[in-house]
């Protein structure tokens, strides 16, 4: 049986816990609707051009004049994951979450014989798979968003994507990232960033009946706009993985506080009886030594 002064200790141990991790939350929680109402107005722009760059891509496709990053290489045989973490830990399942889907993408694709490279958007993710699949991993970037995620952060991970492109280091670029939904909830979404996307025909055309003339030709405008595209859809993609992980943070350190409270019930319970038990026993033992005499 553990003594008073082991018990004393052990609640004043799990009592500066809980004064952390409710302290964790209320940071969390402050981060939380920044970070969810930057991720919530970005959410607008990048979705119109998707559906811009849908309406134009398919127009252009197959012809001579389409640019690379919507036309492709044409192969599909090597395969570059962009893997969007955290750089710190302690938030629920939410690292965990986005690390189970690339490696099911990664096994994927090398069950299809398809050669995969990694580059790591966080230092969680690239400890996680490390061990497995640390040859894959080309490099990590730390310290995106550390304050607040900046287009400009963004816009340097775009650049290095299209420049890999241009120098024939992959065929097709995958970003991993997790779509916010709630304090409580996010989405794991694997969205294909280069060659950008396109529906079908009938789909990518569907305007309501109206007819657009493009000035300057539809080329010319999506040579501008691919580039940028790939860049705005990254800084959105960090937008809403730093809105689920300060909300997957919250609610981990909301769990945790309220675990401290019920051991600190236990252990407090725990240490009465025991206090309880050895005040009797001392009784016992005067009495009885009074009773001897």
């Amino acid at each position: 049986m553990a003594s008073l002064k082991d018990l004393r200790d052990r609640i004043g141990s799990v009592k500066a816990t809980q004064k952390i991790t409710s302290a964790m939350k209320m940071v969390a929680a402050a981060k939380l609707r920044r970070a969810q109402e930057a991720a919530e107005q970005a959410r607008p722009y990048a979705e119109r051009m998707e559906r811009m760059l849908a309406s134009l891509g398919a127009s252009v496709r197959g012809t001579p004049g389409a640019p690379p990053l919507l036309a492709g290489t044409g192969s599909d045989q090597r395969h570059l994951i962009v893997l969007a973490t955290a750089d710190r830990g302690l938030c629920g399942g939410f690292n965990a979450n986005l690390v189970r889907r690339a490696r099911q993408l990664i096994g994927q694709l090398r069950g299809d014989g398809k050669d995969v490279k990694v580059l790591c958007v966080g230092r969680k993710g690239r400890d996680a798979i490390r061990r497995e699949f640390g040859s894959l991993i080309i490099d990590t970037i730390e310290g995106v968003g550390r304050r607040a995620v900046e287009f400009n952060e963004a816009d340097a991970i775009g650049e290095r994507l299209r420049a890999m492109f241009e120098n024939g280091e992959y065929d097709v670029c995958t970003l991993i990232y997790a779509k916010f939904k709630s304090a409580i909830s996010s989405e794991v979404q694997a969205q294909q960033l280069i060659p950008a996307p396109v529906p079908d025909a009938d789909e990518a055309t569907d305007l309501g009946g109206a007819v657009y003339e493009y000035e300057p030709s539809e080329e010319a405008i999506l040579a501008d706009l691919l580039p940028r595209n790939v860049s705005v859809q990254i800084y959105r993609a960090l937008l809403e993985n730093a809105a689920s992980e300060h909300g997957a943070r919250m609610a981990a350190m909301d769990n945790a506080t309220r675990n401290a409270g019920e051991r600190i019930n236990g252990l407090t319970l725990t240490y009465n009886r025991t206090r309880q038990a050895m005040i009797t026993n001392e009784l016992i033992e005067i009495i009885s030594g009074a009773e001897a005499l």
